[in-house]
């Protein structure tokens, strides 16, 4: 099969099910971190998205579509597996759990709840999980206990990977993350093994539907809050901070009267690694198992995909 070199800076595989975050990456965390599953397709088949001018472009079955919605149309008409729901429901549902055990559960003063919320009711979680998952967190209700952690580990050709987990059983957590990893050609390691080559960052985004500052206003107005850079894609901006400043930033945009899309804090990596070939379908296999565990939340990784250009 021929394949093609993508030159454009911040493209991402796909695979089942959900999407990896790569570094370079210029969308937005709300376009990437999606899970993002399509049932007919084939777990060795990948779909190649990269950033072309004027915006996003998406190559699915070798036809040419442009737009995240129109990749969401795809995806409704293949439809989700009832495992893969499941296992979205499952990652909202401890989005919301920590987010109220963190901040409480009044999502009108609490961020990162009202978050989570509007993110688990885009994906149709019904209204009675979301109300005992914060009654759960806060104390009010009988249930389950879970943590935040975070373990770090190594790929195939030394890349290096992230992972925020939440689980109510660190043990059983640990044994099948490290399973997953020894199975295909990487270590789990130790803490602090890979964090270095890590850094944390604050992302927000703002859909340009909802703003109604000009993009040169709206620069002005986020570096006066303290932000470090703003970046403009097709339909919306991203707005990133250091992480002592990423509530100062959200707060003073919410007190302007914009809309914020999503806000999180977010990991990126400080250098890449190229990658290609064999190695680079194994690193892709082993995200997407990370990825399939119902207790990894995020997956982080430094690689950078690289593709041999057709000769023919």
């Amino acid at each position: 099969m021929s394949t093609q070199k993508y030159t454009k800076e911040g493209y991402v595989f796909l695979g089942l099910p959900g999407v990896h975050r790569v570094a370079g990456l210029t969308m937005s965390k709300i376009q990437v971190r999606q899970q993002l599953s399509l049932a007919s397709v084939n777990q060795a088949e990948r779909i190649r998205i990269f950033l072309s001018e004027p915006g996003l472009k998406q190559l699915y079955g070798g036809i040419t579509v442009s737009g995240h919605s129109k990749w969401h149309n795809i995806q409704r008409r293949k439809g989700k597996q009832d495992s893969v729901r499941g296992q979205r429901f499952t990652k909202l549902s401890r989005d919301i759990y920590l987010a109220a055990k963190e901040g409480g559960g009044n999502p009108d003063t609490n961020f990162r709840l009202k978050t989570a919320i509007d993110r688990a009711r885009q994906s149709n979680l019904p209204a009675d999980s979301i109300t005992r998952t914060i009654a759960k967190a806060t104390g009010t209700l009988e249930g389950r206990h879970y943590e935040e952690l975070l373990y770090e580990g190594y790929g195939p050709a030394g890349t290096a990977i992230m992972m925020e987990v939440v689980t109510d059983n660190r043990n059983r957590t640990a044994a099948d993350v490290r399973h997953i990893f020894a199975k295909r050609g990487g270590n789990l390691g130790e803490s602090g093994c890979v964090a270095w080559m890590f850094r944390r960052i604050g992302e927000i985004t703002i859909t340009k539907t909802d703003c109604s500052l000009s993009f040169d206003d709206l620069m002005l107005l986020v570096l006066d809050a303290g932000a470090d850079d703003i970046k403009e894609s097709e339909d919306e901006y991203v707005v990133t901070t250091a992480p002592e400043m990423f509530a100062a930033v959200r707060d003073k945009l919410e007190e302007s009267g914009l809309t914020l899309s999503d806000a999180e804090l977010s990991y990126e990596p400080q250098n890449t690694v190229p990658v290609e070939g064999e190695t680079l379908d194994q690193v892709l296999d082993l995200v997407d198992a990370l990825e399939t565990h119902d207790d990894v939340q995020n997956v982080y990784a430094n690689f950078e995909p690289v593709e041999e250009a057709d000769e023919s």
